[in-house]
């Protein structure tokens, strides 16, 4: 969208406010604001990506936006499995709601001093996992994470697990989608036009640090203060960590829905 008009492709049905300005385009009056990056049923199923001009958004130049639209086209897969919304609901997590705001700002204890404490030393431990390079001493640390990570989650009650690790399953996963998209993505050159763009960053420029950076976001993460947001660097994390103990995980992700727990079962 741009700061006056808000523009919808690829759409199965239109709505009614929205005026065809060229093949399979549609426009209206701008209504959502110019930030947005998200994906959610603006119009009714399907779900649909509104986002922003690239400088008005988190993103701010025009590389990482794009990368950040194929965390959106993730959620877009995510929405579309068959027995998604059926599967959300049953979390049973609204208390009532029917806004789905829920996902955002349900009551979990962010601030609860032992749950924040607990995260932290599940990150760091974490970080020292992905880092080690030996393959002996890395399966014994990932058992050890593998632990601490049950025992983090044991603190919380049964609703506020069933929502951490729904996050993990959305947001996380998006973002390691993200970055294993960029890390392709060096592989590419862009259309002329997208690389004549007076905000472009090279595909190899970016990719060859999108990893990096996340897993320095999650260095700086603060489950008290970050609340939410945690999960997007900790659960890329975890997937980058899962690529290295069973690359065919991904596998089995759309049939183990809304949560990653089964990934990290300890197994004799």
């Amino acid at each position: 969208m741009t700061s006056e008009t808000e523009f919808l492709t690829h759409h199965p049905e239109p709505p009614k406010e929205m005026r065809k300005v060229g093949e399979d385009v549609y426009a209206r009056p701008r209504q959502f604001p110019t930030n947005f990056q998200a994906t959610f049923p603006a119009f009714g199923p399907p779900a649909v990506i509104v986002v922003g001009e690239p400088a008005n958004t988190a993103s701010k130049t025009s590389t990482p936006w794009l990368f950040t639209v194929m965390h959106e086209h993730f959620h877009q897969l995510q929405w579309a499995q068959p027995d998604y919304l059926a599967k959300v609901n049953a979390l049973d997590l609204s208390r009532g709601g029917t806004t789905g705001m829920w996902m955002l700002n349900f009551p979990f204890p962010y601030e609860k001093p032992e749950v924040a404490r607990a995260f932290s030393q599940l990150r760091d431990l974490l970080l020292r996992v992905l880092n080690e390079p030996d393959d002996a001493a890395f399966t014994k640390l990932a058992k050890e994470y593998m632990e601490q990570r049950k025992k983090f989650f044991g603190q919380l009650s049964a609703d506020e697990h069933k929502y951490f690790s729904f996050q993990l399953w959305q947001e996380g996963m998006a973002r390691y989608t993200e970055v294993k998209s960029a890390e392709a993505g060096t592989k590419y050159h862009p259309i002329d036009e997208f690389a004549a763009l007076p905000d472009f960053e090279s595909f190899a420029s970016y990719g060859a640090k999108a990893r990096s950076n996340t897993l320095s976001e999650l260095k700086q993460a603060d489950l008290g203060t970050w609340k939410r947001t945690v999960v997007y660097s900790f659960g890329a994390a975890e997937g980058f960590l899962l690529d290295r103990v069973n690359p065919k995980w991904k596998d089995e992700y759309f049939r183990g829905m809304l949560s990653t727990d089964s990934y990290f079962e300890i197994k004799n």
